[in-house]
């Protein structure tokens, strides 16, 4: 591989904008992308695929680069020099990488991939709290798993098509993909592309959403006809899911504190051509009190770490803290008490997150379980889904019944 200069400069203020201003990496990255309208799909990959790479594993390489934050220029230089040289790339003859050792950037590769913390990049804290949860096996095989990086998968909008017509559809415009035995509507493509220009997108045909996160709607047994409400909406990935599955009958009411997504939900509701979900904004407990026992079904879709989705949200790991989490797990138990009283007697509940700790998935429900507001709810079944043992992202989801 040859380095072109304006592309690696690129990379170094992406790096300097994520690591030393702390913004998240899929906006910087989306944001430098736009830089240079010259730009042609594959120099936009290496600056892409590069920056992730290195936040991935920014506590390995600054160690072998012997350099902390907040990073200098050079010490942003000096980390780029180490990926390129694990990277087996021949370096260029510029002033930022003049004198990098690189046999000594091999050695102490060799001495830090021997310790964990510094051979899968992730915060002290982090592994212990991996280790307390999962144990020492299981806590091994999924961070090296979450440290991979995650495939693009789409779920075929069924409103609109089928996986089989999808894929034609997208060979047609030059994309090929292949369908996942396990996930109805899923498709998995053969190498990264920009999805999001093809008309197959355009059109509404499908949506981007993983492996696991697509198996939580159908968990939650909905049927056509139905009134729905999605309490942690977001955008509306698992919404547009749930309206698909009713066949746009029904009623998904899909809720958020965030009037901004609620407003993307709205854009990518119009272009699925899911008629049956309506936006409602959470600015009080009002909004909850009125729908009190009203729902045949309810997703909680909680708030939590995301380590369940290490593999495309890297920077994640930097960002966390574990007083963080503490404050997150007493929300989710918040959330649930509160959201659980909009299910009628006789319906569903699904508990779902991202996350791989029994701390926020299993003991939550547990506490749930055991508390006033949970004491006619019965534990139906769960699924705990590990990276390590599908290959995709990790999930947990329970469906729980009300007497």
């Amino acid at each position: 591989m040859r380095l072109h200069r304006n592309l690696v400069f690129a990379v170094i203020e992406g790096l300097d904008t994520i690591f030393n201003q702390n913004k998240y990496a899929d906006k910087v990255v989306e944001k430098l992308l736009k830089k240079d309208k010259r730009w042609g799909a594959r120099d936009r990959a290496f600056i892409a695929e590069t920056t992730y790479e290195i936040v991935r594993w920014k506590r390995l390489y600054a160690a072998i680069a012997e350099v902390k934050a907040p990073y200098s220029n050079d010490d942003l230089w000096r980390i780029f020099a180490v990926w390129a040289v694990l990277r087996g790339i021949r370096l260029p003859d510029w002033n930022q990488l003049e004198g990098t050792p690189e046999r000594r950037i091999k050695g102490r590769f060799d001495e830090l991939s021997k310790i964990r913390k510094y051979r899968e990049s992730i915060p002290d804290w982090l592994d212990e709290l991996g280790v307390k949860e999962l144990g020492e096996k299981t806590w091994e095989a999924e961070i090296k798993s979450l440290n991979q990086e995650a495939p693009v998968v789409l779920r075929a909008n069924t409103l609109k098509t089928d996986r089989k017509q999808l894929m034609a559809t997208l060979e047609s415009e030059g994309i090929s993909a292949k369908p996942l035995s396990k996930y109805p509507d899923a498709l998995e493509l053969e190498q990264r592309e920009n999805v999001f220009r093809t008309d197959a997108f355009s059109n509404g045909l499908f949506e981007v959403q993983g492996a696991s996160s697509q198996l939580v709607a159908p968990f939650l047994e909905v049927e056509a006809g139905m009134r729905v409400a999605d309490t942690c909406a977001g955008a509306g990935g698992k919404s547009l899911h749930l309206a698909a599955l009713m066949e746009n009958k029904g009623q998904v009411i899909a809720m958020d504190i965030y009037q901004g997504k609620l407003h993307e939900l709205k854009r990518r509701a119009r272009r699925n051509g899911a008629h049956n979900i309506e936006t409602r904004l959470i600015e009080s407990t009002k909004v909850i009190k009125k729908l009190r026992e009203k729902m045949d079904r309810v997703l909680i879709d909680a708030p939590c770490s995301g380590l369940g989705v290490l593999r495309r949200n890297p920077d994640a790991k930097w960002k966390l803290e574990p007083e963080f989490i503490t404050r997150l797990q007493e929300t989710q138990q918040e959330i649930l008490r509160s959201y659980s009283r909009m299910l009628k007697p006789g319906g569903k509940m699904v508990y779902a997150t991202c996350s791989i700790l029994p701390s926020e998935n299993e003991k939550q429900v547990s506490a749930f379980l055991n508390s006033e507001e949970g004491k006619d709810f019965k534990l139906e079944r769960e699924k705990k889904i590990l990276s390590s043992k599908t290959g995709y992202d990790g999930f947990y989801m329970a469906l729980l019944s009300r007497a």
